[in-house]
């Protein structure tokens, strides 16, 4: 299982978080997700710790708690949605040779 915690402080590094965490068991992964483009925090990160009591203690006492001047969201992570139009599922277009699919919204108008 992991910890959701979300509306950080785009300043919070991994270590202050495993910092906060480390008072409810032993922390075992912190992620903090970056902006592809921009590389800045995301402002919501991953924690997972030893055991699910742990985790439960943490999110219980941790939900809401102001932190860094902000209000913390902190619960179980749900589990990562499917992306329309991923890797799976197919996707259309094109052939073998290398000719390309789709396009044709004006074709035969003129």
């Amino acid at each position: 299982m992991s910890i959701y915690v979300g509306n950080l402080s785009y300043q919070v590094t991994q270590e202050d978080l495993s910092e906060v965490f480390a008072e409810y068991g032993t922390v075992k992964r912190v992620q903090l997700p970056t902006d592809r483009e921009t590389g800045r925090m995301r402002g919501f990160g991953f924690v997972e710790l030893d055991t699910e009591a742990e985790e439960q203690a943490a999110i219980d006492a941790l939900d809401g708690a102001e932190w860094m001047g902000r209000d913390m969201k902190v619960n179980k992570a749900k589990p990562r949605e499917e992306r329309s139009g991923g890797f799976k599922g197919g996707g259309g277009g094109g052939n073998r040779r290398g000719g390309g699919g789709g396009g044709g919204y004006n074709r035969g108008r003129m």
